[in-house]
């Protein structure tokens, strides 16, 4: 059969007790049932063209077997009445733990709970947002949670949003917003009215510096709520890298620009706190830290090659593919003992600026190298004075030394080797060998890792060189690399403020070239040039902290092996011990969850490193006073209401649709009558007995008129 409803009637007017609509169950498909139709009205219109007497008893009978086919039903269904959701959210930001906030919240959150679970026909869900990572933003702001939760509440069934908040939330929506979520927001706001506070507010703080310059912070200290708040100063500690603290004082309420000097490249973590205030909150919003990235602007590098030969193109090459290097490179085109009788300084195209380089701007270099350099009289003896002062005073020196080494016209006999770690025992060794790493090689940051180095005690994939200078065992320095019979090939030496390189071999071109495999060449040199330019991150006893999300990763770089502890202290000054584990390049790394924005310290005893963990954590504190401002727009849109716990927690009631959902000491939840239908029970209107006596007696009664 076919079945089809009608509801026609206004539902207020009742067709037949108990039943609420009229549905047809055919008992032949609509389209017979209408081509019968369609015949009995032909019938009927030829009897009425006949003037029959029994038409309309003719009519009834057809209009009867009409209906009967058709299968009118009476309709009722049975519906179950489906319960409301009420969303009942807590605020769990950081800022919620200021004063007695949480006490007032937790106190709300029982109560509401009780109120709302004695409500009839009202489900409950209780959420708790804003938690998560201490702030109000990404996917645990407080709206986000409450979205994801509407998301889940099926359509037309929301009977409404009670917040529990400070009012302090980042993520509010507009009133558009709120206006479109399904049911009423009502806030009822933890905290005080009239609160005061100081907070400390960086307007403005680049991201990179160049080092050696100032970079320019701006700040302003705000005293909110406090009478006469803009007049006066306050104190401000500021504090670069964990060093010694300096202390500023600030105007209030109004930006000042506080200059910062860069030292070094890398970052440089700037810690800064405001003095407490005449009515504070917290002092959470007093401390701000900021991660200023020094970049340096232009390396200036002077490269002497002593005589033209093949490893000179690859410090060239080098240094000239670095955008940021200002390279000055001269070359003597004469061997001293070449039969010309040409002064060696007519030979230049230029003439050689000695003076210049060695005497007025050889402060300005960052890195001096020697490339197969040996003594031409070129350079006074004076000029190699500077260059020991140079580096006393904090200059690099990297030479790269050739056979001329070993001679007599060694720079160990000028005043250089005063500082130059490697004595020449006047030996050239000329037979291939591949260098290897040292044992203090695989740990230093220069050579640890090199590509193709290959195991302790194993050979290195790299190319053989095939000369070498042979040096007396170094009194001083480090030897990171070995080569022929396992003689010292690169050491490294602090000489005063200042570092010494030396290679004993001008063979690493073979590397460029590709010879047997080449070796790590650029990567060699790109380390040793940083390391001597004192690069942060090429120390080889260095503690280094980095904030990477909620975790604190802790790298601990020496030359010595084993495990190390470190403490770790946060702004609440409680201690943490960290164990780091030893890896065979030279690091020993651990990593530490943290719960709480802020500055930490890491310390194992020598070194002290810090990290800020924070950013948008530290900017969600700014302004921590509670208020009602913030969401009042959005609850009004909804049809909700805003209510401070001083004032006492509101009465809770149902409401119809239409009706207001807020009035003075009191909020509604709407309801909305939702139902769905548990059964259907039908009765026929016309059953197919009475039909068909209704039918035969209608026939029989045309017969009886037609008869007379």
């Amino acid at each position: 059969m076919f079945q089809r409803s009608w509801n026609g009637w206004d539902n207020r007017v009742a067709l037949v007790a108990g039943f609420d609509s009229i549905v047809f169950a055919p008992w032949l498909p609509w389209p017979l049932i209408a081509a019968f139709g369609a015949g009995a009205v032909l019938v009927l219109a030829a009897a009425l063209w006949r003037r029959s007497p029994g038409a309309a008893w003719r009519a009834l009978a057809l209009g009867i077997t009409l209906a009967a086919l058709a299968n009118p039903l009476l309709q009722a269904e049975k519906r179950a009445p489906l319960n409301d959701m009420a969303l009942l959210v807590v605020d769990r930001s950081d800022a919620m733990a200021i004063g007695d906030r949480r006490a007032q919240a937790d106190e709300a959150e029982a109560v509401m709970r009780q109120r709302l679970s004695r409500l009839p026909g009202l489900g409950l869900r209780v959420l708790e947002a804003g938690g998560g990572d201490g702030s109000d933003t990404g996917d645990n702001g407080v709206f986000a949670t409450i979205r994801q939760a509407l998301a889940a509440t099926p359509a037309g069934r929301l009977a409404g949003i009670v917040l529990i908040t400070d009012g302090e939330v980042a993520d509010a929506p507009t009133a558009a917003q709120a206006a479109r979520l399904g049911g009423p927001l009502h806030v009822l706001i933890a905290g005080h009215r009239g609160e005061g506070d100081r907070r400390l507010v960086i307007a403005r703080a680049p991201a990179y510096g160049l080092v050696g310059k100032s970079v320019s912070l701006v700040l302003r200290i705000e005293d909110e709520g406090v009478p006469g708040g803009g007049q006066g100063d306050a104190d401000l500690t500021l504090t670069l890298d964990g060093g010694t603290p300096q202390h500023l004082s600030l105007p209030l309420g109004r930006n000042v620009t506080v200059p910062i000097r860069l030292t070094h490249a890398g970052p440089t973590v700037v810690e800064l706190q405001a003095a407490p205030g005449p009515r504070e909150l917290t002092l959470a919003n007093n401390r701000a830290a900021l991660v200023v990235n020094g970049v340096r602007d232009r390396l200036k590098v002077l490269l002497l090659s002593g005589e033209p030969h093949p490893g000179e193109r690859v410090w060239r090459d080098l240094l000239k593919a670095d955008p940021s290097v200002d390279l000055v490179h001269f070359t003597i085109l004469r061997p001293f003992e070449t039969p010309d009788t040409t002064p060696v300084r007519e030979l230049s195209l230029i003439a050689f600026p000695v003076r210049e380089l060695f005497e007025t701007k050889l402060h300005e270099f960052d890195l001096v190298i020697f490339d197969r350099y040996h003594e031409l009289e070129v350079l006074p003896p004076a000029y190699f004075d500077n260059l020991v002062s140079y580096v006393e005073e904090g200059g690099a020196l990297l030479d790269v030394s050739g056979p001329n080494y070993a001679g007599p016209s060694s720079l160990v006999q000028t005043s250089l080797g005063r500082i130059l770690p490697g004595q020449p025992t006047g030996r050239v060794l000329i037979e291939g060998y591949r260098p290897t790493l040292t044992a203090l090689g695989r740990r230093h940051p220069v050579t640890a890792d090199l590509p193709g180095a290959g195991p302790p005690g194993g050979q290195p994939g790299w190319g053989r060189w095939f000369s070498q200078v042979e040096i007396e065992p170094p009194k001083t320095g480090q030897v990171l690399m070995d080569g022929v019979g396992g003689r010292p090939l690169l050491v490294l030496d602090r000489v005063g403020k200042g570092r010494v390189a030396q290679l004993f071999s001008d063979q690493i071109w073979l590397w460029a070239r590709g010879f047997e495999g080449g070796g790590p060449q650029a990567e060699l040199l790109r380390r040793l040039a940083h390391w001597l330019m004192k690069e942060p991150e090429l120390e080889e006893e260095n503690l280094t902290a980095r904030a990477v999300g909620d975790r604190l990763d802790v790298t601990r770089r020496s030359l010595t092996p084993g495990d190390v502890s470190v403490t770790v202290k946060g702004a609440d000054g409680i201690a943490h011990p960290l164990l780091l584990k030893d890896q065979p390049d030279g690091q020993a790394t651990g990593s530490l969850a943290l719960h709480a924005s802020g500055v930490y310290r890491v310390s194992d005893g020598t070194h002290t490193a810090v990290a800020a963990l924070g950013g948008s954590r530290l900017h969600a504190l700014d302004d921590v006073r509670a208020t009602a401002d913030r969401l009042a727009p959005a609850a009004q849109a909804s049809g909700g209401d805003v209510a401070w716990l001083d004032d006492g927690l509101p009465e809770v009631r149902r409401v119809g649709p239409h009706e207001a959902t807020a009035g003075k000491g009191w909020i509604g939840l709407t309801a909305h009558g939702a139902s769905t239908v548990t059964g259907i029970r039908q009765v026929p209107l016309l059953p197919p007995l009475a039909a068909l006596v209704l039918i035969l007696l209608s026939l029989g009664t045309a017969w009886w008129r037609e008869g007379r």
